[in-house]
């Protein structure tokens, strides 16, 4: 519960960020802001400073900027009405931006303080005759450098075989502690699904594998491991991430294999029986384990470029999400409000294995860009709902909606977006009362 109430602050900072950017804007226009709120009325509470009347209200849902002429009947030197439809579009997208402006900024501070996790590149399984079957490449392998540059991610390997087709590449592996070079013949022709080489490949972040907890009476407790041994090495393969530990095991299933650990500082080799059927889970040996992600902390003068390069892969995998969500690919279980958003966020802070406030943070920026891109969606009541009108206005030289018309639109938007909420609301009530999870 603790961990949960964490998407209170979050929320509220992020929602003044918001509306901290209409005000902004309203204010360097000349509009008069009559009410800075939070949540949605009835008003709860509201304290008058200056011209403005800064609001807290029972509905705890977003919040408002509510400016002059916000009626679209008031034309007055002072109200948003007498203004031109660049300052107004510029208003209505300003929320927006500051959430951009905000979630970069925190992926800068976060590359720049903690730095980023790195990759590694497996192959998981290998097809029966397919071009790399016929190289020689197994499931297992790390994927070092594929067409003469270094791979660590699926992108990287893609666009190597897309520079290869129908022509020899070069692939260099890593295989139980040894360096394998082979040639594998991408292949156009083959089947989609199958892939132009033939081999399915997952990145993995690299990360310390560390025994967390030893049971009394434990295979672990029997062999001699402690609480806290850190896995370098199993056998010959050098344990860097979660897949090289399991593969490093399946390896020797059935065998005695000594075992590389530091403990206190010091390396300890350990004689461990694989059994010959490996537990589910993190629970090998009857031990819990811990993959304890490393970051690598990037120059100065590197950070702005890569907060800039991760600030857009943000945005292209939620629009690759929301295409999901528009095509029903992803089930409405897995849309949350602040309650769901509460249980998420409790859940990834007591599952992650980075410290806290790294997930705490990373939390924030992915709610600060989905606030920003939701809210630009071009649906009635959104500040995107509100752009397309000025828009439509633009197109027409001039001549807006009728504000009665627009008025309705938004009104009806309003309401269908509340019926909308309330719905995620018991969804997201009935995900905690039945005990799922939401990120397993």
């Amino acid at each position: 519960m603790p961990t949960a109430l964490l998407i209170v602050p979050i929320l509220t900072f992020l929602i003044f960020v918001h509306e901290l950017g209409h005000y902004t804007m309203a204010r360097r226009a000349g509009v008069k802001v009559e009410e800075f709120g939070f949540g949605l009325p009835p008003r709860l509470w509201g304290i008058q400073r200056g011209e403005t009347l800064w609001s807290i209200n029972w509905i705890p849902l977003g919040g408002f900027v509510r400016v002059l002429g916000e009626d679209g009947k008031n034309f007055s030197e002072r109200s948003m009405q007498s203004k031109t439809a660049g300052q107004r579009a510029l208003f209505l997208a300003a929320g927006s931006i500051m959430n951009f402006i905000t979630a970069f900024v925190l992926i800068a501070i976060l590359l720049f303080v903690q730095g980023e996790p790195t990759t590694n590149l497996y192959v998981t399984d290998v097809l029966n005759d397919s071009p790399a079957a016929v190289a020689g490449i197994q499931p297992g392998d790390q994927i070092l450098e594929a067409g003469g540059r270094e791979t660590d991610t699926t992108g990287d390997f893609r666009s190597a075989t897309s520079d290869h087709l129908n022509k020899p590449m070069d692939v260099t592996l890593l295989r139980a502690g040894e360096v394998v070079t082979t040639q594998v013949t991408p292949d156009p022709s083959r089947p989609v699904e199958m892939g132009v080489t033939g081999v399915r490949i997952a990145d993995v972040t690299r990360a310390d594998i560390v025994i967390e907890e030893i049971p009394e009476g434990s295979a672990a407790a029997a062999m001699g491991l402690e609480e806290g041994d850190r896995v370098v090495s199993i056998g010959d393969t050098r344990v860097i991430d979660i897949i090289s530990y399991e593969f490093a095991l399946e390896r020797h299933l059935g065998e005695t294999v000594t075992a590389t650990v530091v403990r206190d500082g010091d390396s300890i080799q350990i004689p461990i029986e694989v059994p010959d059927e490996l537990a589910e889970g993190d629970e090998t040996f009857g031990a819990t384990i811990v993959a304890r992600i490393q970051f690598e902390r990037p120059s100065p003068v590197r950070v702005l470029p890569m907060a800039v390069g991760q600030f857009f892969d943000y945005i292209r995998l939620m629009f690759e999400g929301l295409i999901m969500i528009l095509n029903g690919e992803v089930p409405l279980s897995q849309v949350s409000g602040p309650i769901g958003m509460g249980q998420l966020t409790s859940e990834i802070v007591e599952e992650s294995t980075v410290p806290a406030w790294v997930a705490v943070m990373t939390i924030t920026i992915i709610l600060s860009l989905n606030l920003g891109l939701l809210n630009l969606l071009p649906l009635p009541a959104l500040d995107g709902g509100r752009l397309l009108f000025v828009a439509i206005e633009v197109l027409r030289r001039g001549k807006r909606v009728a504000p009665e018309k627009e008025g309705l639109v938004h009104f009806v938007g309003l309401v269908l977006l509340l019926g909308f909420m309330i719905m995620i609301a018991f969804v997201d009530i009935e995900r905690i009362i039945s005990g799922q999870s939401f990120i397993q």
